[in-house]
């Protein structure tokens, strides 16, 4: 990519060093007059002023990395600071691997559900749970349903009780929304 004036270009690379940045600031754009600084091998070299860590971090081949910019003085390491990003990136990555996301998978039954139906949705129900997912069994009521709520909540109340064993029940019985929501118990 060829540009013609220096205008273009410095907006370039100051976009260009903006998102390699990050929020880290490293060699020239450090602000400050004294740094504490930490050399390659982890060892105190004490105060000094951004001019000369600059020169030592430089002469040595590394990037000066500021560290804790909000201490007295800000403190910054001489690093290579593509070899740090990397490894901040490893280490995110690991974590997220550990991680594990919690799924809630819906059912919805109604109050004059028919046994057989009943019974699809809750293998289903097992199914989930066997994957380790939460369910969230919900009530729908239509129509003047909505006045005889009871009948939907005794569907829900025999979900909850075939489930006991193998899941936490938690119920929700609030005004309009009838739900339960079940979560596998953990083995110990």
């Amino acid at each position: 990519m060829v540009f013609r004036t220096g205008f273009c270009l410095f907006y370039f690379f100051q976009w260009r060093c903006s998102v390699i940045s990050d929020k880290t600031r490293i060699n020239e754009k450090i602000r400050g007059k004294e740094f504490r600084i930490i050399s390659f091998d982890g060892e105190q070299l004490g105060i000094m002023t951004a001019e000369q860590a600059l020169n030592l971090a430089s002469s040595q081949g590394y990037d000066l990395v500021e560290i804790a910019p909000s201490a007295t003085p800000p403190v910054c390491k001489i690093m290579d600071y593509s070899k740090y990003k990397y490894e901040q990136t490893r280490k995110l990555k690991e974590a997220k691997k550990n991680q594990k996301q919690v799924v809630i998978k819906e059912i919805k039954v109604t109050a004059r559900i028919d046994s057989h139906d009943l019974e699809t949705k809750l293998n289903q129900v097992t199914k989930f749970l066997e994957k380790e997912n939460k369910v969230k069994v919900t009530l729908v009521l239509f129509g003047r349903e909505k006045m005889h709520a009871n009948l939907g909540v005794t569907t829900l109340d025999e979900i909850a009780e075939k489930f006991a064993e193998t899941a936490e029940v938690e119920k929700k019985y609030a005004d309009k929304q009838k739900h339960l929501i079940l979560s596998p118990k953990k083995i110990k």
